[in-house]
């Protein structure tokens, strides 16, 4: 018997090693390849599901229009912001992701940005291979222990960063105005009831939060200006909570030692002055990143996908749709304005 559904994975992947074993008994497996919405359109009318990384900046009501098949979006990640909620939940199309699979390995990834700036690292490596032997090159180097790193949103990798920050012996402080009182007794760190207060204590901040309207450019010419001198800025979240004009300002002008980004307003990165300032540490929205991560993602989306063709509860909604009128929110999405 030939499989009942048809599953369009829009974008990033090549092959479907890891889905096809899940998927396979019900669903036939479409790799798009698409890098715009438009390539989308030959596949639509026959997809059931649709399966869509990040290549793809956007997904609108012009695709749902033609997708009449389509039961459920599955957001391979923790963002969703490529997809049209609204637009999707008015044509009945669930949307889900997958809030859980890279937690850990965007918290090292933070700490290893914060480490590398506050150490020299990048400085030290360049006068080593530039044939010197100076340890100078790191004297302004801080000692961690003691120092004060502040956490925009403390949803599931938030949570996790701040307790690598504190095997470090950092004190911790976070401020994320969707999380219930208490997790900061539970977890042995401080709580900043507004961003102006975190950002004038912290001599590091890390942003973990989700991108909406409240959130974008939340680091700016306004707020930038309230974090430490000689402070350190890490970004691992969404490139858009960072006004990039703004933040060079600071680099520039020294108010800022250094930044760590991993995610940028436009990607892949256009910005020059962003990809060539020395103040700058850049990798390439690699954070979720690791052989183990990666194949729990495309096992997770993959398993979400065929729990709703064979007409199961999702784990992961984040859209009205199907769900009697109410957002469940995920432990990923514990906000809406400040998460991991």
């Amino acid at each position: 018997m030939s499989p009942k559904f048809e599953v369009v994975v829009a974008d990033f992947l090549t092959e479907a090693e890891i889905e096809e074993p899940i998927l396979a008994p019900i669903a036939r497996i479409i790799l798009a390849g698409a890098t715009h919405e438009d390539d989308l359109a030959p596949l639509l009318p026959t997809a059931d599901a649709l399966i869509l990384y990040h290549d793809v900046a956007s997904v609108s009501d012009a695709s749902f229009a033609i997708a009449p098949r389509c039961r459920v979006i599955v957001r391979a990640g923790v963002g969703y912001n490529n997809v049209d909620l609204e637009a999707a939940e008015a044509r009945g199309i669930l949307v889900c992701n997958v809030p859980d699979y890279g937690s850990e390995e965007v918290a090292d990834h933070a700490i290893m940005m914060l480490l590398a700036i506050a150490r020299h690292l990048r400085d030290s490596d360049n006068s080593l291979r530039a044939g010197q032997w100076d340890y100078t090159v790191a004297r302004a180097t801080p000692r961690l222990r003691g120092k004060t790193l502040g956490i925009v949103g403390c949803g599931r990798i938030g949570t996790a960063t701040a307790l690598r920050a504190k095997a470090f012996g950092m004190d911790v402080i976070f401020h994320d105005p969707h999380v219930v009182p208490g997790q900061d007794k539970a977890l042995g760190i401080r709580r900043a009831w507004s961003l102006e207060e975190l950002l004038s204590q912290s001599d590091f901040v890390s942003l973990h939060c989700y991108l909406d309207d409240s959130t974008r450019h939340l680091i700016n010419s306004r707020t930038l200006p309230l974090m430490r001198p000689g402070s350190i800025l890490i970004n691992t979240a969404r490139g858009p909570v960072i006004e990039p004009n703004a933040l060079l300002e600071a680099l520039d002008s020294g108010h800022l030692l250094g930044a760590g980004l991993d995610v940028f307003e436009v990607e892949p990165l256009d910005n020059e002055r962003l990809r060539h300032h020395p103040s700058v540490l850049l990798t390439p929205h690699s954070a979720f990143y690791s052989l183990e991560g990666f194949v729990e993602l495309r096992r997770k989306t993959a398993e979400e996908v065929a729990r709703v063709l064979r007409g199961e509860a999702p784990l992961n909604p984040v859209s009205l749709a199907m769900h009697g009128g109410q957002r469940r929110r995920s432990a990923a999405s514990v906000t809406r304005g400040l998460q991991s």
